[in-house]
């Protein structure tokens, strides 16, 4: 997987992203560890999707533009990509606005040559948040099955959601902390929020839909936090913690 010094599944999902970047410089450091780190489900795509999409929002924020319209005017060479992006906004009702304590985010990402976006409702409480609705559009070519998609996109939001949320592994003098479900607790079906999924229609070859549906979700998730609360949380899995000390991480 290594090429040319560089791992590309550590630098997929950036060095190709879709926004039009006059000046784009991506580099990778290998931290040595003693504890080994694999992939996850979409590989390298869960932490590039977070990292472009999380800066993308904070572009359009500090440059007072609407985060869709600031995404579409870097898209223009990417129509398929603007489609799907629109689709989701129009389904979710994006721009609206919501009550105090709620917030709205989306996020686009492209892998296995399938292009997903999502627009995330959340409700903020101090401390707590709660994904209440997602809405999903997906470019994956010709639909074969789509009940086989939209199951797979709901399956890619629950598992992007616990590692957003929930799954944090901690160590002590080596040592994981965790032991039991009691310490490490996985996202629960009260977690799991409204999931509606939508398909473009095309007629380009199908392509992957067993993975492109976790990377969009946590970078979603996140912008929506800030658009209820003003602070960013860029960190996974989410220090909720930080909600009430003002900090960023």
């Amino acid at each position: 997987m290594v090429k040319s010094g560089v791992d590309v599944t550590a630098v997929e999902g950036i060095v190709d992203m879709p926004y039009a970047i006059p000046n784009l410089h991506v580099d990778w450091r290998n931290a040595a560890s003693p504890v080994t780190t694999l992939w996850w489900r979409s590989v390298g795509h869960t932490h590039t999707a977070h990292a472009v999409e999380v800066m993308i929002d904070e572009l359009a924020h500090a440059a007072n533009k609407d985060p869709l319209s600031f995404r579409l005017a870097l898209l223009e060479e990417h129509p398929r990509h603007a489609a799907v992006l629109k689709l989701a906004a129009e389904k979710a009702d994006f721009g609206i606005t919501l009550p105090s304590g709620k917030g709205r985010g989306l996020a686009l990402h492209e892998s296995f040559h399938t292009i997903v976006a999502m627009v995330v409702d959340v409700s903020v409480t101090g401390s707590t948040v709660k994904v209440d609705r997602v809405v999903a559009a997906m470019d994956c070519g010709i639909a074969v099955n789509p009940d086989v998609i939209k199951a797979q996109v709901e399956g890619g939001v629950g598992f992007g959601l616990g590692a957003a949320l929930r799954n944090k592994i901690t160590l002590t003098d080596g040592v994981v902390d965790q032991a039991n479900f009691d310490t490490y607790e996985p996202l629960r079906l009260s977690d799991m929020p409204a999931v509606d999924v939508h398909i473009v229609k095309s007629n380009q070859p199908p392509t992957g839909v067993g993975e492109p549906g976790v990377p969009p979700i946590a970078p979603a998730v996140s912008n929506a936090i800030f658009a209820a609360t003003g602070k960013r949380l860029r960190s996974l899995p989410f220090d909720f913690e930080l909600l009430k000390s003002g900090e960023k991480s």
